[in-house]
């Protein structure tokens, strides 16, 4: 599939290759200047907004939690992107048995021990990329794969109810992901 985007400099509509500095999104632009890769905008953003922790420790967790939860969502790629549907069971079986809860288990003690919040006492940028991807692990698994890690599902669902992004989701348009 080839994606578009619109070159507003010499209003035309380019491959994305051509108009992204690494011919992918999302790209953020800033003063005129683009820059790529998700965490790095989301981390650029966080410390715009004071989401980024309180301090450096609190930013410093807050990388180390998002790049965790990022080396589980390789795996969950991997599994996902299996064609060969015997391969592909087996890799949900281990995936569902030992893999998923290993990293939830601990995800779900941190939270617990901060309180309900991923880093600190706060909300960070780590419990928004922490909500969107819970959600998506629910879409792939099932409503109640989340039933065994309480203080994740509530961390989910109190970003959710956030006014602004309660508004967004309403009305965002169905995709799969």
């Amino acid at each position: 599939m080839m994606y578009l985007l619109y070159e507003s400099i010499n209003n035309k509509i380019l491959p994305i290759h051509q108009c992204t500095p690494f011919g992918m999104l999302p790209v953020l632009e800033v003063d005129g200047k683009a820059v790529c890769q998700s965490n790095a905008v989301a981390r650029f953003l966080a410390r715009q907004y004071n989401l980024a922790g309180k301090d450096e420790w609190e930013a410093l967790q807050c990388d180390s939690l998002v790049d965790t939860l990022g080396d589980l969502k390789q795996v969950l790629w991997y599994y996902r992107s299996e064609q060969d549907p015997i391969k592909k069971e087996e890799r949900r079986a281990t995936l569902l048995k030992e893999t998923i809860p290993f990293y939830l288990r601990k995800f779900e003690k941190v939270i617990s021990e901060n309180g309900g919040f991923s880093v600190g006492n706060s909300i960070t940028w780590t419990d928004f990329v922490f909500a969107v991807s819970l959600e998506n692990f629910e879409l792939i698994f099932g409503k109640d794969s989340l039933e065994p890690y309480p203080h994740l599902r509530i961390l989910k669902e109190k970003v959710f109810a956030l006014p602004s992004i309660k508004a967004w989701i309403d009305k965002r348009p169905q995709t799969e992901f």
